[in-house]
């Protein structure tokens, strides 16, 4: 498992970017795993502090609930809408998936949120095209662009 950390390390570049695109607003949205197996979306604030991706939850939270059992999660920046007069102009999104891993943090949750894919997916510079932008553990970053 890659901690954000190590990921940022690997690309500073890429990780700076994604973390702006986190930090437009105070909620992002997170994705975890039900006890029955089917997908839970939570609102959830992200902090990127001491170098590390973590997130918080209120004791007995019904995500960390699902964290603890079942440690992955996906994560999607708040969402702004592109500029009408001038669609490239959109900063576009970023999304976060890994493995939480719970540290101790008394009368509430604390985790820290390992990844294993990082991508950020914004309009080429033309505004014409989808430009998806990757990271992982096993290949590194890659760049698509998509018609």
């Amino acid at each position: 498992m890659t901690t954000w950390e190590e990921f940022a390390s690997a690309e500073p570049d890429f990780a700076r970017r994604v973390r702006e695109l986190f930090a437009v607003r105070k909620h992002a949205t997170m994705a975890t795993v039900r006890a029955d197996g089917s997908p839970r979306i939570s609102g959830t604030e992200v902090d990127f502090a001491d170098g590390g991706l973590h997130i918080g939850s209120m004791p007995d939270a019904l995500k960390a609930k699902d964290l603890q059992r079942d440690p992955r999660y996906a994560l999607h920046c708040p969402t702004v809408d592109a500029p009408e007069e001038n669609q490239a102009d959109w900063a576009g999104d970023a999304k976060i998936a890994g493995h939480a891993v719970e540290l101790d943090n008394e009368g509430s949750h604390k985790f820290r949120m390992d990844v294993t894919e990082v991508v950020l997916t914004k309009l080429t510079e033309a505004g014409d095209r989808l430009q998806i932008e990757s990271w992982h553990p096993d290949r590194g970053r890659t760049i698509q662009t998509r018609a």
